[in-house]
């Protein structure tokens, strides 16, 4: 993942880069925003169905008990 910092010149998000002992700011661009929002929410939508997979089997396992 890319280490997404405010810009010191115009304090706008950029990524920061360093390549022999030069540190460069490139822009984000809101096509680069967008597929980033998106994977984050791909990977929410995955982790909400398994933690409503682990209540439903909680459930029955405690279902099971009683």
């Amino acid at each position: 993942m890319s280490n997404v910092v405010n810009c010191p010149t115009c304090g706008a998000k950029a990524k920061m880069r360093e390549k022999d002992g030069q540190v460069t700011y490139v822009g984000l661009t809101d096509e680069e925003k967008s597929k980033k929002i998106s994977q984050l929410k791909k990977a929410m939508n995955k982790f909400k169905e398994k933690a409503r997979s682990l209540e439903i089997q909680l459930e029955r396992l405690q279902d099971k008990e009683h």
